[in-house]
């Protein structure tokens, strides 16, 4: 058996998708996060922007057009080919930026952001990036992905005032859509065509493991998390951006002097915490902090809000709690998802995500029209609460990593045997050969793993 399992470096190739498809994540991510810091005020001045409602369904219809179709794309693309299926979304996300940058009133905003949310691409391009990438280097890639959304999210905080003083609401739509047509270009003429399109285990939904990842009770917890989260974020942003003028008189082009050190101390506070979660095998405990953090902050909204530095100082435990968060539950889902459906849990996990982001912005939209500010941060606190409950009686995730070995093509027999060989050695928790994919997946421990019997056992 062949076995490309190595140290080696990423191919130039390996760089040059992996870094493309990054980008065009991130794209996707802009066209929501951008908006967030200013569309509450902005809507105010369009008809129908004065219901909060509405102003909540415009934020979080993005959402759930997103929900309902990343996963059908993420199949289609299995059957019409990835860089297809990526272009039709990028156009469909394009004509949303366009409908939004033309409305003249609340209500084809709304239409615009439900046609954005529907060039739901995300499951396409990760199962791009899995053809162009060699095993040992895919989570590498997928880390980049990752990475690139947190930059996004926290540089999309921190402009979008300027952005919106120098260009408008309209303006960012518009430069959303153009990006998303430039991307199409990027696609076609950067992005290298895959030699073979296979189904990847570790990025892609397969429909015989979705009952069994549904059926698990701890990754329902960590879903309902994600969920949680997102929709907390989505809700605090229907209020926060006008809570912010009426209780420090700040304009809306100045909150960027909110916001930049928000996100940046909010980082600095978030790696040590990380790190020492990861290294440590401690992640279930700074992951409790953070989520009983969330809850605290939810509740400091509640009493704070009428006070311009109470919100600044909360917004800053807010984004910690988030980016502790935001940062941990992919790597509990990798470590708690059996081996062989890592992408089945994956794919309901950023659908939960989305459904989040949907019911936040809805539900804090009927909330800040008939309760006020304090009702949406209530809310907010309500669902921190029942999470925190969730994790805190949640088993302790195994101290392991992932590690995938490429294998040669093989029958079930064969892959069953070999997974019961790799399953005996020493440091390896679990063990599964797909022998139609031609990899081997691995979880081991954080010690005592025996490399190079993995190695003997994948090139005999």
């Amino acid at each position: 058996m062949k076995n490309t399992n190595n140290t080696d470096s990423m191919t130039p190739l390996e760089r040059r998708a992996s870094m493309g498809l990054a980008g065009i994540f991130g794209l996707r991510m802009l066209g929501m996060f951008l908006i967030l810091p200013v569309f509450a005020i902005y809507a105010k001045s369009l008809p129908g922007g004065e219901d909060h409602m509405l102003i909540g369904l415009a934020l979080g219809m993005y959402g759930l057009t997103q929900a309902v179709l990343q996963l059908p794309f993420g199949m289609a693309s299995d059957r019409f080919g990835r860089k297809p299926v990526i272009y039709f979304g990028l156009a469909i996300f394009a004509i949303g930026s366009f409908v939004a940058y033309s409305a003249h009133d609340i209500y084809w905003i709304i239409i615009g952001r439900s046609i954005q949310g529907a060039g739901a691409i995300s499951a396409a391009i990760t199962a791009l990036l899995a053809d162009l990438t060699r095993e040992e280097h895919r989570t590498k890639a997928m880390a980049m992905i990752g990475t690139t959304i947190g930059m996004t999210f926290a540089v999309s905080m921190a402009v979008s005032p300027l952005i919106y003083q120098a260009i408008g609401v309209p303006g960012m739509f518009a430069l959303t859509g153009i990006l998303s047509l430039v991307a199409i270009f990027v696609v076609a003429k950067g992005i290298p065509n895959p030699e073979r399109r296979l189904f990847h285990s570790d990025t892609e939904v397969s429909t015989a493991r979705l009952s069994g990842v549904l059926k698990n009770a701890q990754l329902l917890r960590l879903n309902f998390g994600i969920f949680s989260l997102h929709a907390a974020q989505m809700a605090m942003f229907v209020v926060i951006p006008s809570a912010l003028i009426e209780s420090g008189h700040m304009p809306e082009s100045q909150h960027w002097k909110i916001y930049v050190p928000v996100m940046i101390f909010a980082f600095i506070l978030m790696v040590p915490l990380i790190i020492y979660g990861e290294k440590k095998g401690k992640l279930k405990n700074v992951f409790v902090g953070a989520i009983a953090l969330l809850l605290f902050s939810q509740l400091l909204f509640s009493v704070l809000i009428t006070s311009f530095w109470g919100i600044a100082a909360t917004l800053l435990l807010f984004f910690t709690a988030f980016n502790i968060l935001e940062a941990s539950l992919p790597s509990l889902v990798s470590k708690i998802a059996p081996v062989s459906a890592k992408g089945t849990a994956m794919g309901v996990y950023n659908t939960s995500q989305s459904l989040g982001l949907f019911t936040g912005g809805a539900v804090g939209g009927v909330l800040a029209s008939f309760g006020g500010h304090v009702s949406v941060f209530v809310f907010g606190a309500a669902m921190s609460a029942l999470w925190l409950v969730l994790a805190i009686t949640m088993k302790a995730p195994p101290a392991v990593r992932s590690k995938m070995y490429h294998v040669q093509l093989m029958d079930e027999v064969q892959a069953k045997l070999l997974s019961e060989q790799l399953s005996a050695l020493s440091g390896v928790y679990e063990a599964v050969v797909i022998g139609s994919e031609g990899v081997a997946y691995l979880k081991t421990n954080m010690s005592g793993f025996d490399e190079e019997g993995v190695a003997r056992l994948t090139t005999a």
